[in-house]
């Protein structure tokens, strides 16, 4: 019931903090559940070619990662099955250690007709085979709605970043977020500049959700992140980001991220993230 693969890392996955960045891992998850649905029936193989979205993640990071050459093992499994979505559980161990618990919620496409469909019995039949009961569920961080406020950073989608359905892949988006993220950082906390007293600060990502709204296509036109800070803590801040077009307000994908640095927040820091708040 519990599927295992086991996934190398690159040299290339690890950040300027030399531990695998965070968006890295959201790919390693899809490397698993591809080889979860391949290594299926044929029903499952014909999943993945007539298509599947990716409505939702949720990765919780419990431990820093570096890199080695042994590879992490990801545990499989499906949590729920209804209808028309499907939702699967993960947990990557470095070695021992569970370093990520992660949820994924899909829903099946009709790439010919354009648009969502419901499962078949023959699929609702091979996940519900799969349901594993004794993981424990990740909580939903909180939504947030908001219309102005916060920071503005422009997107740019590279042709690289589309996947076999000619859309930005799911993965992506973890770095369209972490890209308007460090901007924002930047701003309000120098956090690129040599001189500055938050140059050396060390944050980390330790949850991220992140919904899919609809499909990112590739244009010139660049698309938008509004990155807002819905609170702050000692030394944690909550973060909330929408992906949206600025020109018709649609909006593509929505995020909560926490992150938590090494050092208590000064006031200064504390005054200069508060005007980045929802309104």
């Amino acid at each position: 019931m519990v599927h295992r693969y086991v996934c190398p890392m690159r040299w290339g996955d690890m950040d300027a903090q030399a531990h695998v960045n965070n968006a890295a891992f959201v790919d390693y998850l899809q490397e698993a559940r591809v080889d979860y649905l391949l290594s299926g029936p044929p029903t499952m193989h014909q999943l993945l070619d007539t298509g599947v979205l990716v409505v939702q993640h949720q990765i919780e990071y419990l431990r820093p990662v570096r890199f080695h050459d042994r590879g992490l093992a990801i545990d499989l499994w499906v949590d729920s099955v209804g209808g028309s979505r499907f939702q699967i559980g993960y947990e990557v161990r470095d070695g021992d250690e569970v370093a990520i618990r992660a949820r994924t919620t899909g829903a099946p496409y009709d790439l010919a007709g354009g648009g969502l469909r419901r499962l078949t019995t023959a699929e609702r039949t091979i996940f519900a085979a799969g349901r594993e009961d004794s993981h424990q569920p990740l909580p939903d961080l909180p939504k947030q709605a908001w219309s102005a406020g916060g920071h503005d950073y422009p997107l740019q989608i590279r042709w690289s970043d589309l996947d076999s359905y000619g859309h930005a892949n799911n993965v992506k988006y973890y770095d369209y977020i972490q890209e308007a993220r460090v901007a924002l950082m930047a701003q309000a906390l120098r956090w690129l500049e040599r001189d500055s007293p938050s140059a050396d600060d060390v944050w980390v990502v330790v949850r991220q959700d992140l919904d899919y709204r609809r499909p990112l296509d590739f244009r010139v036109a660049p698309y938008r992140v509004n990155t807002v800070v819905t609170a702050i803590g000692n030394r944690s801040i909550r973060l909330a980001a929408s992906i949206d077009d600025p020109a018709t307000g649609a909006v593509y994908a929505q995020a909560r991220t926490i992150l938590v640095g090494q050092q208590p927040l000064t006031d200064d820091q504390r005054a200069a993230l508060s005007r980045l708040a929802p309104r």
